[in-house]
């Protein structure tokens, strides 16, 4: 499976303009969502402490990236579960056969990660949780709603990792493969989930996960090599959430 593993990976398509889905017709010629997520592995004894996560568990930290479908469109495991989230995703983005991000084009991230240039982050210091939504509670600047659809839609990368561990026993617990199998049998794992949901029209585990958890391909060479923040790129956010705002008031009039 590694070897023909372009066969399973999912090919990233931009949100069209127009798109009718409630959670991503705001956020045109979005690709997906990405996150980290801990995976628990075994190491040698002189390798835990750069394993060991802020939560003192022994991990691998495995950066995917997910299309609007729910299927990962790269995943790149075997990091220490001591390094954070943006220095997995540099080495994504200068690996030969790395991650690939258009001009033009993006991807929703969490406040974790730098706003910039190809990947949207939310606003700081604002309400985002889904949760921050619920018993009533309605935005009240453009940066608060453009925050909650922010999180209604990058919730699928959540939903995608939940997806994987309730499917795989494997990915639940650590496993006496040395680090380099371990490393590949979750992306095996990623990929088997992809031709899943592929081919099943019903994913009989997906509602469990819901549950706990409460137009082609894209062709070109002209890729972002790294992240950068940038004025523009904040200055374009800002817009972008003053005019979901506007849209958003001028359908509730």
């Amino acid at each position: 499976m590694i070897r023909c593993q372009k066969d399973f990976w999912k090919s990233p398509e931009p949100v069209p303009e127009n798109s009718t889905d409630y959670r991503w017709k705001w956020f045109k010629n979005c690709l997906g969502a990405l996150d980290g997520t801990y995976i628990r592995v075994k190491v040698p004894e002189r390798e835990k402490p750069k394993y060991r996560t802020r939560k003192g568990e022994i991990a691998t930290n495995v950066l995917g990236v997910c299309s609007q479908d729910l299927q990962f469109i790269y995943v790149l495991a075997g990091w220490e579960g001591s390094a954070h989230d943006s220095r997995v995703l540099k080495d994504a983005l200068s690996r030969r056969n790395g991650l690939k991000v258009p001009n033009g084009y993006y991807y929703l991230v969490d406040a974790g990660y730098t706003n910039g240039t190809g990947f949207l982050a939310p606003f700081r210091g604002q309400r985002y949780h889904l949760n921050d939504w619920r018993d009533g509670h309605r935005p009240e600047t453009p940066n608060e709603f453009f925050n909650m659809k922010h999180s209604s839609a990058r919730n699928v990368i959540e939903r995608c990792f939940g997806l994987l561990k309730m499917r795989w026993a494997i990915l639940r617990s650590p496993s006496f493969y040395d680090i380099i199998t371990q490393r590949r049998i979750i992306s095996v794992c990623c990929m088997l989930h992809n031709f899943i949901r592929r081919e099943m029209a019903l994913d009989p585990i997906e509602h469990q996960v819901d549950n706990q958890l409460v137009d082609g391909t894209l062709e070109t060479n002209d890729y972002i090599g790294t992240v950068e923040s940038s004025d523009d790129w904040s200055v374009w956010r800002q817009n972008l959430a003053n005019e979901m705002w506007n849209t958003w008031n001028g359908n509730r009039e």
